[in-house]
């Protein structure tokens, strides 16, 4: 099995190891250092290596950073992990609601006027660099240098060091060499003589190669240089690439090379100031080499899927809507008889998926909560938390595959026996929200953040919201998070066809119980209307029911109910033959019209 159930932090470590992280403070003269959740990647996932976070506070959490003086050691996590945080550290850490508050003004309320603030450069991007710096000028000092957790991490597991393998051609759709040559014309262009790249995705997708250097994302650990030529400087542990033999167009380096090859650049270099350390600006601007500071050149090109990938990924949706449909009809026979715990259901649904004989690996930690544990919206089941399936409770079941051409996501909430009225409500009203989504058409240049209050309007209206954005990018067989587009408050990215992304609104009330629905969908160029202007609209790729009896069919309007239908008959019609004849008796009758 991928996924594990044995809980990897415990509260009561933290209090030792912060008074040691403490210490190493007062011998290095500093007043705060800050301990993100992150690699010298940036990636929202890292490797055990890379858990500094983790290990220091308890928090398991994939998005969040710690701020620690003498007196507070403040763990600042966003909305989807205000309960988990509580769970998981102990009462020396103080759980801080980010980004309501900030880093900069923290700092400036609970540190003395001259006070030293150290990080680690590697680990730090030179927009966050500058953001702290701004808002604590003339208050207190930023200090970069060696990583005080490394030093105190005394069974600091190894780095990675899976080795890469070749990415299909007919996955991939476009041959490597194609891609360095399209992307070093975008450089000439801007008059750049080479992009630093630091995403492992990123170099991934240019190389059309894939690794295990991180649990459920295949991706290789690396750095690169792409150089204007086309040539590509190529930086990671060189016994990982044996088996993939020369490329002409690629030299390859040992890790410790970096920083001296970044020194014989010419400029202007493109950095990226989102996702690249600071410390690789810091060695360009020690060698006197001009910077331009723009956007990874990868990342859109990534972002807007070519036909291969996105028939992979439709196909991957196919073979993973099997195993999810196999495994409800399986939890409505065995839930209401008692005995299922939510191991039980992640198990099941791993060896479903197994069944196929395609799955490379779960794309992320089953989310599998009943009742009250489905209103922690990260929620990973342990043996310590694991709770039985009840019925009258809600289970949310939020899951997915990597497929060597696709990656999936998908969630669905489900009843266990007779849901109540306010959980249908809420539920009807998440589904309205995701069915918005589904049918949403705007012009060319809008972003995720002009269509994110589709999805929550109907929540809106009865004083209800979610924590989390509506929706995240998803790359192909490659990290199931991924930027730089999303459907948020927050993103001002122009959606354009060939970006998959989440749609997925949720309602969570704490200590009874959590709904979310989610379906994979993809842009597209929409029929012409009107003035016939451009516009987009999406297709859906996942079909899997949704549960009607958890729908207050009396609250949808009826091109709502028309849109489910029309749902639930497409999901009949394409899985009905690829199912067992006992799970096809309860595929009809869950994708019954409502009507």
């Amino acid at each position: 099995m991928y996924q594990s159930f044995t809980a990897t932090t415990r509260p009561g470590d933290g209090p030792p190891r912060l008074a040691a992280l403490r210490a190493e403070m007062e011998k290095d003269g500093l007043d705060v250092f800050l301990v993100p959740r992150a690699d010298r990647h940036q990636g929202e996932y890292v490797a055990p290596a890379d858990e500094r976070l983790a290990w220091l506070t308890g928090f398991t959490g994939s998005a969040g950073f710690a701020a620690v003086t003498q007196d507070i050691a403040g763990v600042f996590v966003d909305g989807r992990y205000r309960l988990q945080v509580k769970a998981q550290v102990a009462d020396v850490f103080t759980p801080v609601d980010w980004p309501e508050t900030r880093l900069g003004p923290w700092l400036k309320e609970h540190l003395a006027e001259g006070a030293v603030v150290g990080y680690d450069p590697w680990l730090h991007t030179a927009e966050e660099i500058a953001e702290i710096s701004k808002a604590i000028e003339g208050h207190a000092t930023l200090r970069s240098g060696e990583n005080l957790v490394d030093r105190i991490w005394q069974d600091r597991p190894a780095p990675p060091s899976g080795p890469a393998r070749a990415h299909p051609i007919e996955f991939a759709g476009e041959k490597s060499g194609d891609k360095r040559a399209r992307l070093a014309k975008v450089l000439r262009d801007a008059g750049q003589r080479a992009a630093v790249l630091t995403l492992p995705d990123s170099i991934c997708w240019l190389l059309n190669i894939r690794g295990s250097d991180i649990p459920r994302n295949p991706v290789v650990h690396a750095f690169a240089i792409l150089h204007d030529t086309g040539r590509v400087s190529l930086f990671s542990d060189l016994a990982k690439f044996d088996a993939l033999g020369p490329d002409p167009g690629i030299d390859q380096y040992d890790w410790s090379a970096f920083e001296a090859e970044l020194a014989k650049l010419n400029g202007p270099v493109r950095v990226d100031s989102k996702t690249a350390p600071i410390a690789v600006s810091e060695v360009l601007m020690d060698a006197d080499i001009e910077i331009a500071w723009g956007d990874d050149p990868c990342i859109l090109p990534k972002a807007t899927k070519n036909a291969a990938e996105l028939q992979g990924m439709r196909d991957a949706h196919m073979t993973d809507a099997v195993a999810m449909i196999e495994f409800l009809a399986w939890l409505d026979r065995e839930a209401p008889k008692g005995g299922l715990t939510e191991i039980d259901a992640v198990n099941r649904l791993e060896a479903l998926r197994r069944q196929s004989n395609a799955l490379q690996d779960i794309s992320f930690d089953t989310i599998s909560g009943a009742g009250p544990n489905g209103a922690v919206i990260h929620y990973r089941v342990t043996d310590e938390t694991n709770r039985p399936i009840k019925a009258g409770e809600l289970y949310l079941v939020d899951s997915g595959g990597q497929y060597l051409n696709g990656t999936t996501d998908i969630t669905r909430t489900i009843a266990v026996g007779e849901p109540t009225d306010l959980q249908r409500d809420c539920y009807t009203r998440v589904l309205q929200g995701m069915i918005a989504i589904s049918v949403a058409r705007f012009p060319k240049g809008v972003s995720g953040a002009h269509i994110d209050a589709l999805a929550r309007f109907p929540l809106w209206r009865a004083g209800r919201d979610f924590d989390h954005g509506t929706g995240h990018g998803v790359g192909a067989y490659l990290s199931v998070h991924e930027g730089p587009h999303r459907i948020s408050r927050t993103s001002n990215v122009p959606l354009q066809p060939g970006m998959i992304l989440s749609n997925e609104p949720g309602y969570y009330r704490d200590g009874a119980f959590g709904i979310r629905i989610e379906n994979l969908i993809v842009v597209r160029e929409a029929e012409k209307i009107g003035d016939d202007r451009v516009q987009y609209d999406f297709e859906t790729l996942t079909f899997v029911p949704l549960d009607r009896r958890l729908i207050d069919k009396s609250a949808l309007a009826p091109w709502e109910a028309a849109w489910l239908d029309r749902y639930h008959a497409d999901v009949r019609e394409r899985l009905s033959g690829r199912i067992s004849g006992e799970t096809r008796a309860w595929l009809n009758a869950a994708t019954a019209p409502l009507t």
